[in-house]
């Protein structure tokens, strides 16, 4: 990986002047970027592999544009705004602006897959999983490394619909994350310092849309960031990880294995608890909808891949037909 500076001509802020965030919070100073080539040893599918960190369409801290894959981030060396973008032969040219540029280019090939290992996958075992695996040559799990922005970003998705899950995320990141460089084509913010976390008000997280044990539960674990960042870091394997991050009151296997996913890209993780994994997998598995147990049997076929499993069947297109209208989510901010 080669990294050099240069200057990349500044694009068109789409939110335009009248953007609160952006009033609130102008565009710092970004000064030419650093720059890297990345060229995999693999098919690469990057949309795909990168955009599953995004939290919905909205997500102050991603968005997608022109080709052009933008990412915010706060990273060891300070906020840092990414950009990606995929030329011929699968090569990915890579910019970064902000004091944690260097790290941003650093994470590039994990942050595109390059540490996820499949072998010993057989996705033969099933002809649903061996068709979407077929299909998707280039589908690799992604990692951040960012361990206390992945939990707190499951934390706020425990217990509630994904519409409010994502809206939720982007107001406290808009609020108290910090405007990122850059000539991003929206304004991105960077999630707050794992401290910043602790401070943001009671009415916040309340307007926010976030109940009172959401709160409490990223705000403890802001308490002890940096020393649970440090030991899930430590761990050696999923299991470990898993007792590091549950022995915080507020987190069971649900949020420690979605943080695991997003900053880990851990192959194996399955996240027991959500709502609607178990049926989809039953469904697209046997074509009738399963519960957690049965879930788990049958993901048992593929041991250290059961994460790998679950992508291919989100990428097959079997759905299970939907049986009730959609949750109509209660809004209780005005209460």
């Amino acid at each position: 990986m080669t990294t050099s500076l240069t200057r990349i001509p500044r694009q068109r802020d789409a939110a335009g002047h009248a953007d609160a965030a952006r009033s609130r919070d102008p565009r710092p100073p970004a000064g030419p970027p650093l720059e890297t080539v990345y060229r995999p040893r693999h098919p690469l599918d990057l949309r795909r592999t990168v955009l599953a960190q995004r939290r919905g369409a909205g997500d102050p801290t991603m968005v997608a544009d022109g080709g052009v894959i933008w990412r915010a981030s706060r990273t060891p060396g300070g906020v840092a705004t990414l950009a990606l973008r995929e030329t011929g032969h699968g090569v990915i040219r890579a910019a970064a602006w902000g004091e944690g540029a260097a790290w941003a280019l650093e994470q590039v090939p994990a942050l595109c897959g390059a540490h996820d290992d499949p072998s010993g996958f057989d996705a033969a075992r099933h002809p649903l999983v061996a068709e979407a695996h077929r299909r998707n040559p280039g589908l690799r799990l992604s990692r951040t490394d960012l361990v206390f922005d992945a939990l707190a970003g499951a934390i706020i998705e425990q217990k509630v619909t994904g519409m409010q899950a994502f809206a939720a995320w982007r107001r406290i990141v808009t609020w108290y994350g910090q405007r990122a460089p850059g000539p991003t084509p929206r304004p991105l913010f960077a999630p707050p310092p794992i401290d910043g976390w602790r401070h943001v008000p009671s009415w916040a997280w309340h307007r926010a849309g976030l109940e009172p044990p959401q709160a409490r539960t990223i705000v403890e674990a802001a308490r002890r960031g940096p020393a649970i960042a440090r030991a899930v870091a430590a761990a050696a394997d999923g299991a470990a990880r898993d007792r590091v991050l549950t022995a915080l009151r507020g987190v069971g296997p649900w949020t420690a294995a979605e943080t695991r996913i997003r900053a880990l890209g851990d192959p194996d993780a399955v996240s027991v608890g959500d709502f609607h994994l178990a049926h989809e997998v039953g469904f697209a598995l046997t074509g009738t909808r399963t519960d957690d147990d049965g879930m788990l049997r049958l993901l048992a076929a593929w041991p250290g891949h059961r994460q790998r499993v679950i992508r291919l069947i989100g990428l097959s297109g079997v759905r299970e037909p939907r049986r009730a209208p959609r949750l109509h989510p209660e809004d209780h901010r005005d209460r």
